[in-house]
């Protein structure tokens, strides 16, 4: 029996499905983490550097391995990406050390790093039509797939034991032998890709002041979840919640944030492109600030505030990527891995620091000042970026 599906159609379809699983297992982390600590005997500012670590390796050297998936052209960069982002994240939650727990999640995130631009950039190749409806099926997808890691690892962690986390891998490996089967080879695309220079390359991105505003709004982003998703887990655990709890908080703030890449087309076309930057980057700090009051004696309508928090906080993030990558279309996958990665890593160096200073002066102050940075930074970045894009501030 033959897929009614045309031979052109199924990459966008399959590498969106790659996306929704590969991030499954890099969400899978963040809610358990205070529980893996407790077995392992460390602190959370230590736990908190291990989580940084992870974001670090799977993040910092995205635009590194999006070079090479620009000039390769390969599928290996996907499935390898999957085969590791699966087996070693899975194999995480069961390590015996902290030793072995760096390694693990080490080798995981890099798979997830080798990946996400190679993905990137083939999502936009393979369009069949709007550049942004696909990139937004794409992060959207992906994101859900974020946001079902921690429902995912809580249920198994609080139902089944930490040591039951491996057997996840499972789906991941088997998607990746599918992908291999179902994924046509690039060259059969007739889309030819000349070699490109790696200092080139490089330059051409860091010089471009139009990508650099648009790698400092993802920065700005990436700081508020990054923040909110890695603390607020050990918050929770200390109020006792239990780790199904904390996943399904995790869940509904970054499914949130996928319903928010979604629509976010929609909403760019009704209100316009500034408009959608100017809700994503300062309506995170009065939406702290009200769970800030609500965390202890209106627990749900704390819960809410912060899903919605997701939902706006994530909703610019396929408009960023669309608009960096019609800057220079040569470099999809590196810039793909400067909005998507690079931003994550540079946030992830932050947060090593970040989790010392709020075991010492306490996770909601530390997140009230993570909210204002961008509130406050809004007005100077997103005037400079359309003044640079001789666009109209009340387009």
């Amino acid at each position: 029996m033959k897929f009614a599906f045309k031979k052109e159609n199924l990459p966008p379809m399959w590498l969106d499905a790659a996306h929704f699983v590969n991030d499954i297992y890099t969400g899978m982390l963040n809610p358990i983490m205070p529980f893996i600590a407790v077995k392992l005997g460390i602190s959370m500012a230590v736990a908190t550097i291990v989580l940084s670590l992870s974001h670090i390796c799977a993040s910092l050297l995205q635009p590194i391995f999006g070079f090479f998936a620009d000039n390769i052209i390969k599928r290996s960069f996907i499935f390898w990406g999957l085969l590791m982002s699966s087996v070693f994240i899975s194999l995480a939650p069961c390590a015996h050390s902290l030793y072995y727990l760096i390694i693990f999640i080490i080798l995981g995130s890099l798979g997830s790093s080798i990946f996400h631009p190679q993905a990137l950039g083939f999502s936009v190749r393979f369009a069949r039509s709007d550049a942004s409806k696909n990139m937004g099926a794409f992060i959207g997808l992906g994101t859900v797939g974020f946001s079902l890691g921690p429902i995912v690892s809580a249920g198994v962690t609080q139902f089944l034991g930490l040591a039951h986390m491996p057997y996840l891998c499972i789906f991941g490996v088997l998607l990746a032998f599918v992908m291999f089967i179902c994924i046509p080879k690039i060259s059969n695309t007739g889309i030819k890709v000349e070699s490109k220079k790696f200092g080139v390359a490089f330059s051409s991105i860091l010089k471009n002041r139009k990508l650099n505003l648009l790698i400092v709004i993802s920065i700005l982003k990436t700081l508020v979840t990054t923040s909110s998703t890695i603390l607020l887990p050990f918050l929770w655990k200390d109020l006792g919640r239990n780790p199904f709890y904390i996943g399904f908080a995790l869940f509904a703030f970054t499914f949130a944030g996928g319903i928010g890449s979604l629509i976010s087309g929609k909403i760019e076309q009704k209100f316009g492109t500034p408009k959608v930057f100017y809700v994503s980057l300062m309506a995170t700090l009065p939406l702290m600030i009200a769970f800030a009051y609500t965390y202890k004696i209106l627990p749900t309508i704390a819960l809410c505030i912060y899903i919605l928090m997701g939902l706006t906080t994530m909703m610019a993030m396929p408009i960023t990527m669309v608009m960096a990558q019609s800057v220079i279309p040569d470099y999809k996958s590196i810039i793909g891995g400067f909005i998507n990665g690079f931003s994550w890593g540079i946030v992830a160096i932050f947060m090593t620091g970040i989790g010392f200073i709020a075991q010492a002066n306490g996770i909601i102050p530390v997140l009230l000042c993570v909210s204002l940075i961008p509130a406050v930074a809004a007005p100077f970045v997103i005037n400079k970026l359309f003044a640079e894009n001789k666009l109209k501030l009340n387009n």
